[in-house]
């Protein structure tokens, strides 16, 4: 006869039942807290004042002149621009910030007007190709444009106007590259960078450029 232990089945139930016992007693982990809900609404602006969802008066200044209107939250810049104020000078094309044909100036910075909400300028100074000019007459930019036939179809020749007059608002002297680097973010399907870059240089330095 064997001496190795019988397997039996009294002897399973037996080890079953030890091992529940154990496992009921060991101590379960913790489950982490859930994390708190997000509020229902989203917080008001810091100073206490919410717009819309309706029109809500828009104030700020436009070529110069303090301009009050009314928009909706959802409004962008450019819808304001052309649509509400009539200034059509800024173009629409892509819609999106890619293409540079609705650049403006804010607080004298170039911006896509078509991806700024037109409440996010509020109290602020914007300017449009439209303000370029003065008393009927091109500026000596838009007029080196013309010389230097730095335009063709159009439409992205006021956003290059922008983003060449913010460079040579910060930089009297430009050089080639800086006015590439200023238009990087202009596309023209025309092809005429290197008449854009050449007006440009004809203007620098001189006084109303």
């Amino acid at each position: 006869m064997s001496d190795s232990p019988r397997f039996t089945r009294r002897s399973l139930f037996r080890g079953l039942g030890s091992t529940t016992l154990v496992a009921g007693c060991a101590t379960p982990k913790p489950h982490p807290a859930p994390a708190p809900a997000p509020p229902e609404h989203a917080p008001a602006p810091i100073d206490g004042t919410a717009i819309g969802p309706g029109p809500a008066p828009l104030r700020f200044t436009l070529n110069g002149a303090p301009r009050t209107v009314e928009a909706p939250p959802s409004a962008t810049l450019l819808d304001v621009l052309r649509h509400t104020v009539d200034l059509t000078g800024s173009k629409v094309v892509c819609d999106r910030g890619a293409c540079g044909a609705c650049t403006v100036l804010v607080e004298g910075s170039p911006r896509p007007s078509c991806m700024t909400l037109a409440h996010d300028v509020d109290g602020l100074a914007v300017t449009t190709v439209e303000g370029l000019a003065a008393a009927g007459k091109l500026s000596a930019l838009q007029q080196a444009f013309v010389d230097h036939d730095a335009m063709q179809c159009g439409f992205c020749t006021s956003g290059m106007l922008m983003s060449c007059r913010a460079l040579l608002d910060r930089d009297k002297q430009p050089d080639a590259d800086a006015v590439k680097r200023a238009i990087s973010g202009n596309l023209c399907r025309c092809g005429t960078y290197p008449n854009v870059v050449a007006a440009v240089l004809s203007v620098r330095g001189k006084a109303g450029a």
